[in-house]
């Protein structure tokens, strides 16, 4: 008698421990993983954000979805000349009266997916302009160092080559850094920054984080193989073979001394700050970002008249690894966005 072949499997690579749950619910395609909802996957043993994360990715890019969240509508990808880059960006939702587009930032060695969590709950009713940085996923690197600075100046040109004059501004870790140093030195052009797990100086990273921010190579590559990280760039880049690079040229940036301080003092345009309780970047330092702001400098009153337009999020029960994937980030960032400018 004949054997009934066995269904290849289509899943991602997640952490051990999550590989286990789906084995153990039987779960071998992404197919029967769009049966499920994704709170019956959050409760399996050993399931945490981060590979859920990899899994909705996994899922969008199937055209496929939780049971209990929407199919995303396929966004329309684009290339623009920037800068020496061709530097590629998705279109997300519809352009709204009441809303400016945000532009989303993704975090080092990611990708526009690696932000899909936020990016399908703020897309619902503002358009999004999700983009891959220089020699990240879709946008082949040039021969240009990788500096948050120059991040920042592709940001601004892409802004103007969509003929947009106000955006709100959004990036994670990474990204995070290029969305402030847009900030910075674009304040016309950002209307609202939020920043989500990252210092605004190098020596706000806890010093085992800055140990292997100096060890970050191209000798890594091999290593890295087996990471989402990996999987995802090798499906898109224009030269997988370039992951080396890619990795050499982030272990440069990460190594780069910077203290933004001053200039975030000056910064005028109201900011969220978004860190995890269990970050990289300690709480003494989130709440000496916060103080540059003008943030935490005095009790608010009963009226709330000692508030700033500055906003400070330490989520708990997180880390700089999973924070990006938690639909905690949308709650409290949906909010500060559509709430209106301060009167001047």
């Amino acid at each position: 008698m004949m054997q009934p072949k066995r269904q290849t499997s289509d899943l991602p690579k997640t952490s051990a421990p999550a590989q286990r749950a789906l084995d153990s619910a039987g779960i071998t395609t992404l197919e029967q993983l769009s049966t499920f909802k994704q709170s019956e996957i959050a409760k399996f043993h050993g399931m945490g954000p981060k590979a859920i994360g990899i899994l909705r990715e996994a899922l969008a890019a199937k055209g496929l979805a939780f049971a209990d969240e929407p199919v995303a509508k396929a966004a329309k990808g684009y290339y623009a000349k920037v800068n020496g880059l061709t530097l590629y960006y998705e279109i997300h939702g519809a352009a709204a009266k009441e809303h400016p587009p945000l532009v989303l930032l993704h975090g080092g060695l990611g990708l526009i997916e690696m932000m899909s969590e936020v990016l399908i709950t703020l897309s619902k009713d503002r358009q999004v302009i999700g983009v891959d940085l220089q020699g990240h996923g879709r946008t082949a690197d040039s021969e240009r160092p990788l500096r948050y600075e120059f991040m920042a100046d592709d940001i601004a040109v892409l802004l103007h080559h969509l003929g947009i004059t106000h955006a709100d501004v959004m990036g994670y870790s990474l990204g995070a850094g290029a969305a402030l140093r847009t900030a910075i030195q674009y304040p016309d052009l950002v209307r609202k920054l939020v920043v989500v797990s990252a210092p605004c100086k190098r020596t706000g990273w806890y010093p085992e984080v800055l140990v292997g921010m100096a060890q970050l190579s191209g000798a890594a590559a091999e290593f890295m193989k087996e990471s989402s990280m990996y999987q995802s760039y090798r499906r898109v880049a224009p030269k997988p073979e370039n992951f080396p690079l890619l990795l050499d040229k982030v272990g440069d940036l990460l190594r780069q001394p910077y203290d933004w301080s001053s200039e975030v003092a000056e910064l005028k345009m109201p900011v969220m700050l978004v860190f995890a309780d269990a970050d990289s970047v300690p709480p003494s330092h989130s709440a000496e970002f916060f103080g540059l702001l003008g943030g935490g400098q005095r009790d608010a009153d009963w009226d709330g008249s000692g508030m700033t337009q500055h906003r400070l999020a330490i989520l708990p029960g997180l880390t700089h690894y999973n924070v990006f994937a938690s639909p905690l980030v949308s709650t409290i960032v949906v909010p500060f966005l559509n709430a209106s400018l301060p009167r001047k």
